[in-house]
């Protein structure tokens, strides 16, 4: 039998808590908090990666609504914030594990995108380093408790349009099948000045109403489903989305209209917009 090779929950302790009980306890708050109804019709959110101490409250709004009971796969589709590819990459893991319960890959859908020879693999240590899709595997583990689901994670690197389109369409046949679920690591506006990003527009009046407002018009271009009007906002207003390439993808598979629809969560950099704004009033 072959030996599991697990990627830690390398995050935990630090960017959310390590006690099992306490991290069950606060995603259940959360969820509960959300009030959402569960719906079989959502196959795919797209949801922050912050620390849970930024994050945790939001995305609730995304992972509430989903019904676990028909859904056997989870795609997950995260930025490289560390690691350069102008590819997407495979995890070479058998186990993720989390605080309150492990999810194993699917091996074999990790082997069937590996044969197509679109993929690059990232070792154990580019896996660890990478937090964007293990924020989301605590919420994952919650939500789908009881109910065995595989996961199949894919890091998604500074991809061109040409390849954003070439790796939405190569996931398309799994969007299609309703025991897929995705589930899209990204936060929305950085603002301030160690993010080299400051468009403001004074008619919104507070600055954070301004970022709010930036963000508001990019998830209502996504829930669209146009993969190109989301490139030209993109183009336009350079907002600072860390998962436009992982979203990108998501948007180009075609089939997105009924699945996406109102399922966006949104993850505001309020503090630096604050502080930014205290600095205005000086």
């Amino acid at each position: 039998m072959s030996m599991d090779k697990i990627r830690r929950a390398s995050h935990a302790g630090s960017w959310y808590t390590d006690n099992p009980k306490r991290l069950s306890e606060e995603l259940d708050g959360w969820i509960r908090a959300a009030g959402l109804a569960k719906s079989s019709d959502v196959r795919g959110v797209i949801a922050p990666h912050a620390g849970y101490s930024y994050s945790g409250r939001a995305a609730a709004y995304a992972f509430g609504n989903i019904d676990p009971a028909n859904i056997s796969r989870i795609f997950l589709l995260g930025p490289s914030h560390h690691y350069y590819t102008p590819k997407c990459a495979l995890s070479t893991a058998t186990v993720y594990k989390t605080p309150i319960g492990d999810l194993p890959i699917d091996l074999e859908v990790i082997e069937e995108l590996k044969a197509t020879g679109k993929f690059e693999l990232m070792d154990l240590r580019v896996d660890e380093a990478e937090h964007s899709m293990e924020m989301h595997l605590p919420y994952l583990a919650k939500v789908f408790e009881g109910h065995p689901v595989k996961v199949v994670p894919i890091l998604v690197g500074a991809l061109s349009t040409e390849n954003e389109a070439m790796y939405g369409r190569l996931l398309a046949k799994y969007v299609d099948d309703p025991h897929n679920f995705f589930s899209v690591s990204s936060d929305f506006c950085h603002w301030g000045s160690r993010f080299n990003y400051m468009h403001y527009d004074k008619k919104y009046g507070a600055i954070h109403k301004s970022i709010e407002a930036l963000d508001k018009m990019g998830m209502d271009i996504i829930e669209t489903g146009d993969a190109d009007a989301f490139k030209q906002y993109l183009l336009e207003y350079d907002n600072t989305i860390c998962g436009r390439h992982p979203i990108s993808v998501f948007l180009h598979n075609g089939s997105l209209s009924s699945m996406i629809r109102g399922w966006v969560c949104l993850s505001l950099n309020i503090s630096d917009a604050e502080e930014q704004l205290n600095k205005n009033k000086d």
